[in-house]
């Protein structure tokens, strides 16, 4: 499971007894204002406008969507650290703005551990290692024999995303040579991995999916720790055998956070309307459609989860050198 999480019925009944018996947020019915680290269109932003209108009717009171984009996520988060601890502004939060970049940027204007409470986990996904269906390379061992032999490449939508540091995860693990292809987006990258003129890549499971389906890419395996629904052939890295790989999880994830100091009681309706929100059918099933694993947690479990997932990526970034332009 790419979160730690409790049987469903609990965490639903916890969330229904929230909502029932604590005073409402925001006595003023001041707006939510849930802040989305990247342009309109993309996930992050679909996620918070579902959200946001589940939240509304749940909270009564009005939500609005705010796009801080900028730096890989980190001007929105900064301005939500920033913000008043009093429950009114939230961050969807991601891998990037809030596990990687405490390590990746040095000069960071924010703690990802410290200046944020988490509500809840929201939705993940894992990546996808793929290669041209025309390519020799048939499964992970030959993959990395390749990458022993003379290098691979493999192609990202740009330095520090987690496509690339899950990729250097891999060369750490397995001591393979893997040469970095930043590109502006995944559009470009996919193109070429389609055109034959890009190796590899561990792509977002959405971006590569229509492709897979269609013959074109070859998936070799998924990041996850257990296999994907939507590609149930396609065994996890760690299935593969090879030494290094036996623990190996790596996912795209989101999340939503609240500034440090917020209140307990605060932080406790918010999680009970999230957790609402996500177990609705509508919400699992357009998310789950699109290839996430769709799981509320609570603000315990989402603490654990964080407080593990950024020293690993610390790890990671320190471990293969990475550094950003």
């Amino acid at each position: 499971m790419p979160f730690p999480i409790r049987r469903r019925r609990l965490v639903l009944a916890a969330a229904a007894a929230l909502l029932g018996s604590q005073p409402a947020l925001a006595q003023d019915n001041k707006p939510l204002r849930l802040v989305v680290p990247f342009p309109p269109g993309g996930s992050t932003d679909l996620l918070a406008r579902r959200l946001g209108e589940k939240l509304s009717a749940s909270l009564n009171r009005p939500v609005v969507v705010e796009n801080k984009p900028g730096a890989g996520g980190t001007v929105g988060a900064d301005m939500v650290a920033k913000s008043a601890p009093d429950g009114s502004t939230l961050l969807v939060g991601v891998t990037g703005s809030n596990a990687i970049a405490g390590s990746l940027y040095p000069k960071l204007p924010y703690d990802p551990g410290k200046d944020f409470v988490p509500v809840s986990m929201a939705v993940a996904s894992p990546l996808v290692l793929a290669v041209n269906a025309s390519s020799p390379i048939r499964n992970v061992k030959d993959y990395i024999d390749a990458a022993k032999r003379g290098g691979v490449d493999y192609g990202t939508p740009g330095n520090g995303t987690s496509m690339h540091l899950t990729a250097e995860m891999f060369g750490l693990a397995t001591g393979s040579k893997l040469v970095h292809v930043p590109y502006k987006g995944s559009g470009p990258a996919v193109n070429d991995l389609l055109g034959g003129s890009l190796q590899s890549m561990f792509g977002d499971f959405l971006v590569l999916l229509p492709h897979i389906k269609a013959g074109k890419l070859r998936p070799l395996a998924v990041t996850s720790s257990e296999r994907h629904p939507m590609l149930p052939e396609v065994p996890t890295l760690a299935e593969s055998g090879l030494p290094g790989l036996d623990k190996f999880q790596a996912t795209s994830w989101q999340g939503i956070f609240a500034p440090a100091g917020t209140p307990p009681d605060v932080v406790s309706r918010l999680n009970a309307a999230v957790v609402k929100a996500l177990e609705s059918p509508d919400m699992k099933d357009f998310f789950g459609g699109q290839g996430f694993i769709v799981a509320g947690t609570t603000p315990a479990q989402a603490r654990a989860f964080i407080d593990a997932e950024i020293p690993k990526w610390e790890r990671v970034v320190k471990g293969a050198k990475v550094q950003v332009d």
